[in-house]
């Protein structure tokens, strides 16, 4: 019964059914995917068969709908078909409905994978999903991003992993109503990895949970940004990011795991924060131009946070910004060395002080609590089940 009913859940896992599919094409080289590229429909379906296919292709206006996405995938089951060097692997320009799951996308100089909504900032490219892909070696250094997304809605990017990269493993530029989920990032020596998750240029309502970051960079989850303001969409706000929430999600090393960067109203929910550089968090105002309010009114809540004397200084308060009105409410700190209780920028309601977790790291590079004090219950990411 299992076996029968996984293709079943995998495909809703994409907001797919059955009947969805229209024409397969099997491909087996870049020849034959260039072919299959070119005769997708709504309901299309490319299958590639393990290989290479080097790089650069171009995906411009492929439309499919809600009930018949166009899929481009490698076998289940086989190895992952990689697409490597280049400028890019994939641009995807003014797409709708488009799945891409099950590739490999390595040693790209400008992006992995770039989609955007074609430069018209008043229409977002819709329904785009990004599932089980490994995106790896994108730069190495500078504004070289991993998965480049401007102007998307109703998106999705599932079950990923990014693997050093220049800029942002996801940069996002006026992104909205999108989720980031059971994703790995992972930073490596000999790539700048500016940030692990970044939104910005008037993104709103994104969900990053689940995901799991390791030396993610700089900021592992940069929570605006500062953006040149002809790229904002669809058109300049008062912020450069709004209504992000980031839940149940692992943190292990970083210059400063989490950054409110010239945002508002953002969520920080239920992480566990192992052992950053610097800072656990900042709170920015990066973004300078008139009109803009200062970094405001986000919330840090149920998180489990360890920490060592690497740490100075908790928190991170740069100028121009409301830090009071910033909640921080019923978080757990551990300090590895001493007994040390962190400053923060308002008084915290129900804060966990000097109490040992007892975390342990598991394979996957999680930190696990074991403590069985019922007032850990409901903080941090939690157990893996």
């Amino acid at each position: 019964m299992r076996a029968f009913l996984f293709p079943l859940l995998l495909l809703s896992f994409v907001g797919l059914s059955p009947l969805s599919f229209g024409q397969v094409f099997k491909v087996k080289d870049a020849k034959g995917l260039k072919k299959a590229i070119a005769k997708l429909r709504p309901g299309g379906h490319i299958l590639l068969a393990p290989g290479h296919y080097g790089s650069g292709y171009v995906l411009k206006g492929l439309r499919g709908s809600r009930s018949r996405p166009i899929i481009l995938e490698g076998t289940p089951g086989k190895s992952l078909p990689l697409f490597e060097g280049g400028e890019e692997g994939f641009h995807l320009i003014s797409c709708h409905f488009l799945v891409l799951r099950r590739l490999h996308v390595r040693g790209c100089q400008a992006n992995a994978i770039n989609a955007d909504d074609g430069g018209d900032l008043k229409k977002p490219a819709r329904g785009l999903v990004f599932s089980q892909l490994l995106l790896e070696k994108t730069g190495p250094r500078g504004n070289h991003d991993a998965l480049k997304l401007s102007g998307l809605a109703d998106f999705t990017v599932r079950d990923c992993v990014f693997r050093a990269w220049g800029g942002s493993a996801i940069d996002m530029v006026g992104c909205r109503k999108g989720k980031i989920q059971r994703c790995r990032f992972e930073g490596l020596p000999g790539f700048s990895q500016a940030s692990g998750v970044q939104t910005k240029g008037g993104s709103r309502d994104i969900l990053i949970q689940g995901n799991l970051f390791l030396n993610a960079g700089s900021r592992a989850v940069n929570l605006g940004g500062s953006t040149d303001l002809r790229f904002f969409r669809p058109k300049i706000q008062e912020f450069e990011a709004r209504r992000i929430k980031v839940f149940g999600n692992w943190f292990s090393g970083s210059r400063s795991p989490i950054a409110f960067v010239s945002s508002s109203e953002c969520l920080v929910q239920r992480n566990t924060i192992a052992y950053p550089e610097k800072w656990v968090l900042r709170i920015l105002q990066e973004q300078d131009a008139k009109g803009f309010k200062p970094c405001q009114k986000s919330r840090f809540e149920n998180n489990l946070v360890l920490f060592d004397q690497r740490v100075k200084k908790v928190v991170n308060v740069g100028p121009r910004t409301l830090p009071k009105t910033f909640v921080f409410k019923k978080n757990l700190w551990f300090c590895k060395e001493g007994k040390r209780k962190p400053r923060l920028p308002s008084r915290e309601v129900g804060g966990i002080y000097r109490l040992d977790p007892r975390c342990k790291k598991d394979q996957q590079g999680r930190w696990i609590p074991f403590s069985k004090d019922k007032k850990i219950q409901g903080i941090g990411a939690g157990k893996v089940r």
